[in-house]
C-alpha cells in the first residue's frame, strides 16, 4: 500500500488498526537497538534508518541528494515488510540470518535480497531482529556501500 506520510509516526498512523501495534514494537526494536549514527527518517515512503549527509555527504550512488538507505519497514498488502541493505551487501550477515531464523520463527524464511516478509503478524521474530539491528555499525555500513559501488 501506498502512504502519504510526512514521518514514521504518521506513516504508522495511517495504518490499519491491527497493524499499528506491530508496526509501533518494529520501529521501537529498531531504534532500540541500531548503532548510533544512523538516522530515522521517512525514504521511498517508508519509514527508514539511513546514514545522514553529515556522517556520508555522497548520499546514495543513484540518488546523492538522498542519504545513504540502510533499513526499512512497510506495511504491505499482504505482509509486514523489513528491509536491511546489510543483508544484501555482506553474504556473512545473510548466512547468519538464515541460520538463526529457524531458531526464531516455526514459518518458512519468505525473503528477497534485502527483503524480509512476515505474513503473519503474530510470528514476526522481535528478538532476532533487535539483534539483527545491533550487527552492523555506520561505518561498517559505508566501507561495505562503497566497496561495493566500486565494482
Amino acid at each position: 500500500m501506498q502512504y502519504k506520510a510526512t514521518s514514521p509516526e504518521d506513516y504508522i498512523n495511517q495504518v490499519s488498526e491491527e497493524r499499528k501495534e506491530t508496526l509501533h514494537k518494529l520501529r521501537k526494536t529498531i531504534k532500540d537497538n541500531l548503532p548510533k549514527g544512523f538516522e530515522e527518517g521517512m525514504q521511498y515512503s517508508f519509514p527508514s534508518y539511513f546514514v545522514p549527509h553529515s556522517m556520508y555527504p555522497n548520499g546514495y550512488h543513484c540518488k546523492p541528494e538522498e542519504p545513504l538507505p540502510f533499513m526499512s519497514f512497510a506495511s504491505q498488502k499482504n505482509s509486514i515488510n523489513l528491509y536491511h541493505m546489510g543483508i544484501y551487501a555482506k553474504p556473512a550477515l545473510l548466512d547468519w540470518f538464515v541460520a538463526e531464523y529457524p531458531k526464531h520463527c516455526k514459518r518458512k524464511l519468505d525473503m528477497g535480497k534485502s527483503c524480509i516478509r512476515f505474513k503473519k503478524m503474530e510470528e514476526i521474530p522481535f528478538d532476532l531482529i533487535a539483534e539483527l539491528c545491533t550487527k552492523m555499525t555506520v561505518e561498517e555500513w559505508i566501507a561495505i556501500y562503497e566497496t561495493n559501488t566500486k565494482k
